[in-house]
């Protein structure tokens, strides 16, 4: 933990044969939850809100633990968590396609969105379990299953929530509603692990979290074979002080902005570009 330096735990590293299983899994689970209808897919994630919920003040201690937030920073990033499952759940019942006017008598042009595929989620340390949900709530409504390398640096929260999203599920399925195994899968590994999920052909998006650096070799590659990224990478943030600035106010900004996380946000202040009367 890098609040006391205590080791925390241990994990199993997953190999590159491993993930190939993974997204094996991913895949099949994916021909099936594609034909579930949206709605019921936003039901569990629904349920799953529900369950973060419940143990919000859990969570959210173990992020600032391994992570080293302050307390409020964990637990607003639970809160983040809750509010995209409910996000989704709305877009869940909102998949709209146009009904486009056609030349031809008697016909009509419908567009239509389709699940994607296997989604494959690369995410940093410094938010370790919200920028999952954020890529995760929205393809299992989308119909797309996901396999989760988390940073080397929080595995445990990743396993954590895995552990919720299985409980949610379980509890889904006891109402009655059929869903696969392997819509979820944690992969806690290294780069070799990591290329995989890059790589494979199944993986129809992968997105990615981190530094720039890594984004350079992550996006060519998925590009190489057709694939979909999102890259979410390091930011170079200016902050404007104007001579009609409140300074008490813009100095508390510059400093959230900047010491915020300990600076590990890809929105950190890293300049300010100040009047030369107020500098």
């Amino acid at each position: 933990s890098p609040v006391d330096g205590v080791q925390t735990g241990r994990v199993v590293e997953a190999s590159a044969a491993d993930m190939h299983a993974a997204i094996g899994r991913a895949q099949s689970a994916f021909l099936s939850w594609r034909n579930v209808p949206a709605p019921k897919r936003g039901e569990l994630v629904r349920r799953f809100g529900e369950v973060l919920r419940t143990h919000k003040a859990d969570l959210a201690a173990l992020v600032s633990f391994e992570a080293g937030k302050i307390a409020s920073e964990g637990a607003g990033e639970v809160q983040e968590m809750i509010d995209i499952c409910d996000f989704a759940v709305g877009l869940s019942r909102q998949l709209h396609g146009l009904t486009i006017a056609s030349e031809r008598p008697g016909h009509r042009m419908m567009e239509q969105w389709l699940p994607l595929g296997v989604v494959g989620i690369i995410s940093a340390f410094n938010f370790p379990v919200a920028v999952w949900a954020w890529n995760a709530a929205l393809a299992l409504v989308a119909g797309d299953p996901v396999v989760w390398k988390p940073s080397e640096k929080t595995p445990l929260t990743a396993l954590a929530t895995q552990a919720l999203f299985d409980k949610a599920l379980a509890a889904y399925r006891a109402e009655g509603h059929a869903a696969p195994d392997a819509l979820s899968q944690v992969m806690n590994g290294g780069a070799a692990a990591g290329e995989v999920l890059i790589t494979d052909l199944r993986v129809a998006l992968v997105s990615a979290t981190g530094s720039t650096r890594m984004g350079r070799a992550v996006g060519p590659k998925v590009a190489a074979r057709f694939g979909r990224c999102l890259l979410e990478l390091g930011g170079n943030n200016a902050l404007i002080v104007s001579d009609k600035a409140d300074l008490d106010l813009a100095v508390r900004a510059i400093a959230f902005g900047a010491w915020g996380t300990a600076g590990q946000r890809c929105t950190t202040t890293r300049r300010v570009i100040a009047q030369a009367s107020v500098h």
